[in-house]
């Protein structure tokens, strides 16, 4: 099924949002950088550390990525008055975009999939590099995945028919 993922039509669905939306995605956002930034080291804890420093770009990732998932997380909170659609594609989408943050913020020696498949030094050389085009590529998949579903309140319900 195709959906539009009009960036008008997900302003104006955001703009009739209900303040519980709202609160789902103020609570979402930060449990979800700390769901991200724990684990990846680049919020310091003593439960986890890191090899390789963090670089500029993580924190960016981190915050745009916990805001489209607290967004995407918020479109799930009912409202009777906001059709929900229901795209397995875009849910797939976001999960899919939420693993690859993970993995494009994370050390890349600590990364055991890159680390057993190419070595400490080939994580270094080759998947590196890499990461920050896995961090795109995650953002555009949360991007699409906020789109889709914002997109799909917006729309016009269709009626079944009598």
């Amino acid at each position: 099924m195709y959906v539009s993922r009009s960036p008008r039509a997900a302003w104006a669905a955001l703009r009739c949002w209900p303040t519980r939306r709202w609160i789902a995605v103020a609570s979402a956002t930060p449990a979800a950088t700390l769901a991200l930034g724990v684990p990846t080291a680049l919020i310091p804890t003593p439960l986890f550390s890191r090899s390789v420093p963090p670089t500029w770009w993580n924190y960016p990732v981190l915050i745009i990525t916990a805001l489209l998932s607290a967004v995407v997380l918020a479109t799930y909170v009912r409202d009777p008055a906001v059709p929900l659609g229901d795209d397995a594609t875009a849910r797939s989408l976001g999960s899919f975009g939420a693993v690859l943050s993970f993995l494009a913020v994370g050390c890349p020696v600590c990364n055991k999939a890159a680390l057993f498949l190419l070595g400490a030094s080939g994580a270094l050389s080759y998947w590196a590099p890499l990461q920050p085009l896995v961090a795109v590529l995650s953002l555009a998949l949360l991007t699409e995945d906020s789109l889709r579903r914002l997109a799909t309140e917006a729309a016009c319900p269709v009626r079944p028919g009598a």
